[in-house]
């Protein structure tokens, strides 16, 4: 049994729609979950490779290898991201900031937003999945579908910021929400299974990217949305891990690094089929 994780937001709907269809591996065991339990799952064992947060790799990067050629990113506004605010942002400073529970990286990007580019310190809080956080504190850090449905509601919130537009107007480099990865004990046991996995996923996503038009139709009522407006989301995505997107991944960590949220520099290891990884090291 291979055991996958998918994330279950619809940023994956142009691989996930088309696994669904087409995939019929009968050992494939495929877990749809928010990132934060898909993280806990793969960390614990319960996940032999699946989509993780960017963050949960750096910090545990000794139990990992990342996957060739597949994330979650943006070079500019993700869309579904955001810090949304009831005050102006510069007026954060010792107010409450709620994250939400369902993701981490973008957490520790919020952090970042807010002390670094902002230049204000908000008490920041992290929700439980369960827990009705939308209206709570001055500020709201959400992702995914809930912040599709939320950044639209300008009474509750009249301040909107998309944390990848942020990122990408300070630095210059996309950010990468997702990782796609597998355990290390996992591709030591079975790597040719592990290839399988990753080139399906590869086949599927360029399928995708062929039927965006119909999978927007698919998926927006989920939300629920605008078919244009889902349309452009996702047509607005990336997922590739190409070298700019690597040098976004080297540059968050290089901020998580000297803000003390990870131990310290992160090798950035992406898997080749031969089991030779390649290493990236943090300058």
């Amino acid at each position: 049994m291979v055991r996958i994780g998918m994330v279950e937001f619809i940023n994956t709907a142009p691989i996930y729609e088309v696994w669904r269809e087409r995939v019929r591996e009968p050992d494939w065991r495929v877990v749809c979950a928010v990132p934060s339990r898909l993280n806990r799952m793969i960390r614990e064992g319960g996940l032999d490779l699946g989509f993780v947060s960017s963050l949960e790799f750096a910090r545990h990067p000794e139990l990992y290898l990342i996957m060739p050629g597949i994330s979650i990113s943006s070079t500019g506004a993700v869309g579904s991201v955001f810090l949304l605010s009831r005050k102006p942002f510069a007026e954060l400073e010792g107010g409450e900031v709620v994250f939400s529970g369902q993701s981490r990286s973008s957490s520790a990007m919020a952090r970042i937003v807010c002390e670094e580019f902002i230049g204000v310190r908000p008490a920041y809080r992290q929700a439980g999945l369960d827990e009705d956080w939308a209206g709570a504190g001055d500020a709201v850090v959400v992702i995914g579908d809930e912040a599709l449905r939320l950044a639209v509601d300008d009474r509750r919130f009249p301040y909107r910021l998309d944390l990848g537009e942020s990122w990408f107007a300070h630095t210059g480099l996309p950010f990468v929400f997702a990782l796609w990865v597998a355990r290390r004990d996992f591709i030591a046991r079975r790597p040719g299974e592990a290839a399988r996995v990753v080139a399906t996923l590869g086949a599927c996503l360029d399928e995708g990217k062929k039927r965006l038009g119909r999978i927007s139709r698919a998926v927006a009522p989920r939300v629920p949305m605008d078919e244009g407006a889902c349309y452009r989301y996702l047509n607005g995505l990336e997922y590739d891990l190409g070298p700019d997107k690597q040098a976004g991944l080297r540059e968050f960590y290089r901020f998580l690094a000297r803000r003390g949220e990870v131990p310290g520099p992160v090798d950035i290891e992406v898997w080749q089929a031969a089991d030779r990884p390649v290493k990236s090291q943090q300058r």
